[in-house]
């Protein structure tokens, strides 16, 4: 059984190969995107078994997910399929390298959108040690919201650790005010929180990493890492009050910035299932993180155990 769970929307991805608008482009590339996507991914290479909660639709786009998850060793038994709704899609512009690309979504009534804590009831929670969820399908619809809810509640009561990465999507929202208030509940609800920096000034408004981090540690947290941007590595910070800077790797070339936040919580929540210390998670998070952008795509800089092993021992 998959030692992992993670919930999520993933969708179809198609980036320009053509340095032009969107709506001029006439050739694209098409892969698999999604925030949980890219993390399941990431876990998988480096050794750890993972479930994919999920829903696609009965389409080519679906149906080609579902493959790609059984390629790179993803379980998708819970990846349901709904004949009467289409899976979502992504268009992605060729950005000039180191900024970040254009992204279009398709994502409202989506086959995922129509998930709702029922569809939880057939997880087999033996063997479960961890739950990641990210904000992104809190945001999608209401029934998405409570299914996240559950799925953090049933963790808790399965004694399995839960992590949070904010993953702000302010597009998919209703309003800024509906945003922080839901966030910052389901943040309450786990062990670990991953944000950006700007990111916790968002959600608790407040300026400076010490301060974020003792919301968050005042609300329930364990641990809180925030990812401090560009060369200045990651505040971290423990309910024992332990805080430490890791440092971040240098990057010579910066191809795509796109999942870059989902590389970091893939090196951080690995460790820990590996029984690394927290400052130890948050670096191979940045070694992981760093990696991520130095290729094009959502996913495809993820490192495998060797990879990543020599990377970190080159700098």
């Amino acid at each position: 059984m998959a030692e992992v769970l993670t919930i999520g929307e993933p969708m179809g991805l198609f980036v320009a190969q053509e340095a032009k608008p969107l709506k001029d482009v006439q050739t694209f590339t098409r892969l698999v995107c999604g925030a949980e996507v890219n993390f399941s991914i990431g876990l998988s290479r480096l050794g750890h078994t993972v479930s994919y909660v999920s829903r696609v639709g009965s389409d080519p786009i679906g149906q080609h997910i579902r493959d790609f998850l059984k390629e790179n060793g993803i379980e998708d038994s819970y990846v349901q399929i709904d004949r009467e709704h289409l899976t979502g899609m992504q268009f992605k512009e060729m950005a000039p390298e180191g900024t970040d690309p254009l992204v279009v979504n398709y994502r409202r009534h989506t086959a995922f959108s129509h998930f709702v804590p029922e569809d939880l009831r057939g997880i087999d929670w033996q063997g479960v040690k961890h739950v990641h969820v990210t904000g992104i399908p809190a945001a999608l619809s209401d029934s998405c919201c409570a299914s996240v809810e559950a799925l953090m509640d049933a963790a808790h009561a399965h004694e399995a650790t839960v992590s949070f990465d904010p993953n702000l999507r302010p597009a998919l929202w209703p309003s800024h005010k509906v945003m922080v208030r839901t966030l910052n509940r389901l943040a309450a609800k786990a062990d670990l929180i991953l944000p950006g920096l700007g990111e916790g000034k968002i959600l608790t408004g407040l300026e400076k990493p010490e301060q974020i981090a003792d919301f968050y540690l005042a609300r329930g947290a364990k641990a809180v890492v925030i990812k401090l941007g560009g060369s200045k590595g990651a505040y971290g910070k423990e309910r024992e009050g332990k805080e430490f800077i890791a440092p971040s790797f240098r990057v010579e070339h910066v191809v795509d910035t796109v999942g870059a936040g989902d590389g970091f919580a893939v090196g951080t929540v690995s460790a820990l299932l590996e029984g690394r210390t927290l400052e130890e998670a948050a670096l191979r998070g940045a070694a992981i993180g760093a990696l991520a952008i130095m290729s094009a795509g959502d996913n495809e800089g993820l490192p495998n155990r060797t990879e990543l092993q020599h990377f970190m021992e080159a700098v």
